[in-house]
């Protein structure tokens, strides 16, 4: 229902507990039919599907002014890089997100990401630059043992666009204020607060990934569709909130991932 779409959009009472700012984000979109993503995604989560289908998505982008509420940002430590894949899920009339991984080139990050919201981070090495009005930027994931995990892409911004109405694809796709995870078989939602997303149209000049296959997900056939961020915008992280839903991914991400850090720290 629409109501459903518009109710995540009302900022919680409370307090973030984290501010950042977020900038040079590009979305790229891929329908996928929804069983491609049925194993990867909790069952006690339904995929959310627009027109009878899924979405698979790879968004890099960079962030700065990473701070705890209350505390100013932190010199060499407040900004970094990131890339993620992720997909698409509602519960109890909250359409989300749900992370197949996040990269991010900030250990600290990393690691801070893993203890507060059980998030699967990785580190990797990135690199993002822009000039003449083009954006290049490449990830390689660097952890010892891990899969080949790849993103090198270049893209211009263009044209200004309206901000996303309700119902169409847009709006679905990137109007969405909360992310799913889980640890040690609970389910959680996290709240993120912002103003709505300003867009603009992008021309995609170079892209080779290997950032889906790297979650064990058969790569999209096709070109992705395309839409950049026009400006920054401020976010505000609040904390985790748990909503039950036993999950059925394996062990808890959060004590596997902890085992790793002393490899990739």
């Amino acid at each position: 229902m629409i109501m459903d779409r518009l109710v995540p959009r009302v900022w919680p009472h409370a307090w973030p507990i984290m501010y950042q700012t977020w900038g040079k984000l590009l979305f790229l979109h891929w329908r996928v039919p929804e069983s491609v993503l049925r194993a990867h995604v909790p069952s006690a989560l339904p995929i959310d599907t627009f027109d009878g289908s899924a979405w698979i998505g790879v968004t890099p982008f960079t962030m700065w002014n990473v701070r705890p509420a209350f505390v100013p940002p932190i010199p060499l430590a407040s900004s970094s890089h990131e890339l993620n894949v992720r997909t698409y899920v509602t519960l109890d009339g909250q359409p989300g997100v749900w992370f197949f991984s996040l990269d991010a080139n900030s250990a600290l990050a990393v690691w801070g990401a893993w203890l507060a919201f059980s998030l699967p981070y990785h580190r990797a090495r990135m690199h993002l630059e822009e000039a003449g009005g083009a954006i290049h930027f490449r990830s390689q994931r660097s952890e010892p043992g891990s899969r080949q995990a790849l993103l090198e892409i270049q893209w211009s911004r263009g044209e200004r666009l309206p901000l996303s109405s309700v119902g169409s694809l847009e709006f679905f796709l990137m109007e969405r204020y909360c992310l799913y995870t889980q640890n040690a078989g609970r389910l959680y939602r996290c709240r993120i607060q912002h103003r709505p997303w300003p867009l603009c149209r992008a021309r995609l000049d170079r892209l080779h990934s290997t950032m889906i296959e790297a979650n064990g997900i058969a790569a999209p056939d096709g070109e992705p569709l395309v839409h950049a961020q026009a400006e920054a915008i401020q976010v505000g992280v609040h904390p985790l909130e748990e909503i039950g839903g036993a999950t059925d991914l394996g062990p808890p991400r959060l004590g596997a991932w902890s085992r790793r850090w002393n490899r990739i720290g």
